[in-house]
């Protein structure tokens, strides 16, 4: 079965076009036509509609003027209006990495889901609904790729008039994959996606190894320096300096458009973390006899390692399983070492430092949560309470007066 060819937008009076406006009564209804001179190819241009009533037809009018003046159609669907607008909705955006993920986001499930409406019917419960199926077969990663550039093209619309206002705007902060009677407060810190012990981040390196070296380089590298994967690929010999005992993380390379694509960290600031004792067997291994310029680690054929194929490789998801560990990503490794380095007591603006956060709140996620203070105020509470119910409990303060000789 063939793929019907997709229809052009119907056309609209350009901007200072003059008008000529008829009714065609028929048994069916009537027949509004509104017809203009089209200014660039001198063509005349026919627009008509058949509506039950000159109400309808006077409103049919006063929608082609509407669009007129915004030399574009109020009732223009989004996925001819995608095509409108063509790049403009990235604006902004890295070329090199963001906009490859929102381009297949917008493309396999926005435009499938709700291209065929009219922008003017697109509203807030129905880009909800919306999600609330994305959420039943995709990541929250994969769901964020998706409302993002969602977000953007009705952006667009709002300026061109379209919209009073975004419909998407609030659907974009949504706690994604996350039922409002399943949430436990825990689950959105990062520290659930940390592993318990190094015993168990060797033990997971061991596995990997069991594939190749490499990915179990990965692994410990990964963890040990609360690193992201793409700045794994990115590490150079030149980055380890053993005279000061840190790693410099100042570049990531990843997969991107067109092939491997190297540039700046994610926050675009070179960082410094502090090479652990039980990462230095591994440094001292991977820089050994080697040039600065050297990529520190490569894959089994001398390519880059990127989080994709480790994953591949080492059938990341059935291992974790096997080790008990099913919820634990690549990412997960990154959480694990600012996990620990938050509960060996590193100062939080230091911890910052190392995982190159911009604001501080987002390391204070990995802190481990504090009820002492919530102890101490139960006990004085309970103090008070206590002495409500044994009115006959002198205070500390009346016993005293009570026991002082008179003058």
């Amino acid at each position: 079965m063939s793929t019907p060819e997709p229809t052009a937008p119907l056309p609209v009076p350009p901007i200072g076009v003059k008008v000529t406006t008829d009714l065609e009564h028929r048994a069916s209804g009537i027949r509004a036509r509104a017809r203009w001179i089209d200014p660039h190819t001198r063509k005349r241009v026919t627009r008509a509609l058949v509506v039950p009533d000159e109400e309808a037809a006077d409103e049919f009018f006063q929608y082609l003027q509407a669009s007129a003046e915004l030399g574009i159609d109020k009732r223009i669907l989004l996925s001819d209006y995608v095509e409108m607008i063509g790049d403009r909705w990235q604006r902004g955006l890295d070329p090199t990495s963001t906009v490859d993920g929102y381009k297949l986001g917008l493309r396999l499930r926005v435009l499938p889901a709700l291209g065929h409406l009219p922008l003017s019917q697109i509203t807030a419960g129905m880009i909800d609904r919306t999600i609330d199926q994305w959420e039943t077969q995709h990541s929250a990663s994969t769901i964020k790729n998706t409302i993002a550039p969602l977000v953007r093209v009705l952006d667009e619309a709002v300026r061109d008039d379209l919209l009073p206002s975004n419909p998407a705007r609030n659907r974009s902060r949504r706690s994604l994959g996350k039922s409002a009677l399943n949430l436990k407060e825990n689950d959105l810190s990062p520290r659930v996606h940390a592993l318990k012990d190094l015993a168990t981040l060797t033990t997971l390196a061991d596995r990997c190894g069991e594939v190749h070296q490499s990915y179990s380089d990965f692994v410990m590298l990964g963890a040990l320096l609360a690193a992201r994967g793409s700045e794994i690929s990115g590490l150079q010999v030149g980055d380890i300096d053993w005279d000061q005992r840190i790693v410099t993380i100042r570049r990531q390379t990843y997969p991107g458009a067109g092939g491997l694509v190297t540039k700046q960290t994610k926050g675009r600031d070179i960082r410094h973390v502090p090479i652990l004792q039980a990462l230095t067997p591994v440094l001292e291994r991977l820089t050994h006899d080697r040039e600065p310029d050297e990529r520190l680690l490569t894959g089994p054929r001398g390519g880059v390692l990127t989080t994709a194929s480790v994953r591949d490789a080492t059938k990341w998801d059935q291992l974790v399983t096997e080790l008990e560990l099913p919820s634990l990503t690549r990412h997960g490794l990154r959480h694990t070492g600012a996990t620990w380095l938050a509960d060996a007591g590193i100062p939080l603006h230091v911890l910052q430092g190392i995982l190159g956060h911009k604001s501080i709140e987002t390391t204070r996620g990995y802190l481990h949560p504090d009820t002492r203070h919530l102890t101490d105020a139960a006990a004085r509470a309970n103090a008070f309470l206590d002495g409500h119910e044994n009115p006959e409990r002198e205070s500390p303060a009346a016993s005293s007066r009570a026991t002082a000789p008179r003058r």
